[in-house]
């Protein structure tokens, strides 16, 4: 009987700690980590996942699961998750942040609808860059990636081991400030030739007063804007490729497990 309730106990410790590292991460991911999405497909897709991994993570090396230890350890399995998760969110937040200084700086912010990511109202040029980026991000086998990446973690952080210093929560903390470098970026050329329009327009209204540019100018700027992000769409992929092959390189330093 003792033998027993071990081989119980020891499947459930296999089982329950990989699985909150795996929903740590699909509660911080890019797609899944929407609000549009129940938690029960969510924890049913970790349940699926978990018992798919359980032959090739080490086991847990846990004797009593009611324990104050193995509550710490949980804590600790759900915190390299949404660390994991997190990289990628930043990177889909680029877009977006992008995304509402370009229709800031147009005169578009006033079109705003309902972002299912986060539950609050947003530009419709953000709402339009962050379904280009998640759509990107499927297309591109992004959650894949992420879930070899989980499951490589097991093997850099084997549960109830040694994991992240304080630098590395550190370094995780620091590329969400490459966020709004991304996003500057990105936006950057859409800003420089609406200046120049602005730019345009004075020049009109100061050769001919009479004519009263700026009285159809917030029109025009509107127009010009939705030509300018056309144009610029063309480097949207290769911006979220670049981006997206950071976040990677990132996430591998991390786990220490670059070539």
């Amino acid at each position: 009987m003792e033998v027993e309730l071990a081989t119980i106990n020891q499947f459930l410790a296999d089982m329950l700690l990989p699985f909150m590292r795996i929903s740590g991460l699909f509660v911080a991911m890019i797609g899944l980590s929407a609000k549009s999405i129940p938690p029960q497909v969510r924890a049913l897709l970790g349940i699926m996942l978990t018992l798919i991994i359980m032959p090739v993570v080490p086991p847990s090396p846990i004797e009593n699961l009611v324990d104050v230890g193995t509550f710490l350890i949980v804590i600790q399995q759900l915190l390299i998750g949404v660390a994991i998760g997190f990289i990628s969110m930043m990177v889909l937040n680029t877009f977006v942040l992008a995304g509402q200084i370009i229709a800031m700086q147009t005169g578009l912010g006033f079109a705003s609808i309902v972002d299912p990511v986060n539950g609050i109202n947003v530009p419709a040029v953000g709402q339009f860059y962050l379904i280009l980026a998640t759509l990107l991000f499927w297309t591109l086998d992004g959650h894949l990636s992420m879930i070899q990446m989980i499951v490589m973690s097991f093997e850099a952080f084997p549960i109830g081991e040694a994991w992240w210093t304080g630098e590395q929560f550190r370094d995780i903390a620091h590329w969400g400030g490459w966020m709004f470098i991304s996003a500057i970026t990105l936006s950057l050329a859409p800003i420089v030739s609406l200046l120049i329009v602005n730019l345009a327009f004075g020049v009109m209204t100061k050769a001919a007063p009479q004519l009263n540019i700026f009285s159809i100018g917030f029109s025009i700027a509107q127009v010009m804007g939705l030509l300018i992000i056309w144009i610029t769409l063309d480097n949207f992929t290769a911006h979220f490729e670049t981006q997206w092959f950071r976040a990677e390189q990132f996430m591998c330093e991390l786990l220490n497990i670059c070539p």
